[in-house]
């Protein structure tokens, strides 16, 4: 192994697995990108490091400057941790709807934390749009950047590398990419990257069934924390993506616990609920095809909640 003199260069990287138990006879492989092994446990690290430094780099953060964000916690810890690094200050506007881990992590990194009441811990639309019209209104304040997640462009240049990655650690051979939508840059950057690689492949979305916005249904309350804010994302291309997957908060927190068990695969909700849509894709598939999706974050983020909690 090999030293690094800058924290952040271990960011991306990330290991390819393949599922061994999960996946039913007959279908195609499943391989899983294990996110949880960035810095802060979180794909998010990606985004936060391509979003803090090319505002520096335009002089839109100010050298002794605060960036400001409304983060439900993977994005808020990834620029807390960009900006401890690089010596700049976090200002972030959070939820009691999203785990105790993410917000003490944030703070640990020295964040200064601002926390909005839900409604009975259930994320919503309204509950996002508090939280943005917080965000927004701290960003008037002098000697601030607004990141501003679900406008930035600079958010899906983040995720070209984990494509990158993606191909040259299948040898070539992906036939679909499944992803959870959140602000949609992860799978905008990462489909950009692959079509070019292989016009071909099939990218399928990941939503909450409770919230299912993007396939045209009503927004809902669901617990499938970092997705389905209850609106179609800004920056939401839809001729990049083949189909959209509803997936229930119960099955991705039925398929997380699986994984942990049977794959030693220790994931959030939301890597739930791409896998279970991997699945359903393979099983379209046949045992001839590749599927990868993501193991978005660390399950050791959840460990307070009813994902891993004592009787869940």
């Amino acid at each position: 192994m090999q030293k690094s003199q800058d924290v952040l260069k271990t960011v991306g990287g990330t290991p390819l697995v393949e599922t061994k138990r999960v996946v039913p006879r007959g279908s195609a492989r499943v391989l899983v990108k294990l996110e949880s092994q960035n810095p802060t446990g979180s794909m998010k690290d990606r985004m936060a490091l391509s979003v803090v430094d090319r505002a520096a780099a335009s002089g839109r953060l100010p050298k002794s400057g605060t960036v400001v964000e409304y983060t439900g916690g993977s994005t808020g810890t990834s620029l807390a941790f960009v900006c401890a690094a690089r010596g700049f200050s976090t200002t972030l506007v959070t939820s009691d709807a999203f785990s105790q881990e993410k917000r003490d992590h944030m703070r640990a990194l020295g964040a200064n934390l601002i926390e909005i009441e839900s409604d009975g811990g259930r994320i919503t639309r309204k509950l996002i749009q508090r939280m943005m019209a917080r965000a927004a209104e701290l960003s008037g304040t002098a000697n601030t950047f607004y990141a501003d997640q679900f406008n930035n462009v600079d958010a899906a240049a983040g995720y070209a590398p984990l494509a990158e990655e993606v191909w040259d650690q299948s040898g070539g051979q992906v036939d679909a990419f499944v992803q959870a939508v959140g602000t949609a840059h992860c799978i905008s950057g990462v489909a950009r990257v692959l079509r070019k690689r292989n016009p071909k492949i099939t990218i399928i979305a990941v939503e909450p069934e409770e919230s299912p916005v993007l396939s045209g249904g009503k927004p809902g309350g669901h617990q499938i924390e970092g997705v389905g804010p209850g609106f179609i994302p800004p920056l939401w291309d839809e001729d990049l993506v083949d189909d959209v997957l509803p997936v229930s908060t119960s099955e991705a927190m039925e398929m997380s616990r699986r994984l942990a068990r049977e794959e030693a695969l220790f994931g959030g909700t939301s890597s739930g609920a791409n896998v279970v849509a991997a699945l359903r894709v393979a099983e379209r598939l046949g045992s001839s095809g590749t599927v990868v999706t993501l193991l978005c974050d660390s399950g050791l983020k959840y460990l307070s909640t009813g994902l891993y909690s004592a009787g869940s």
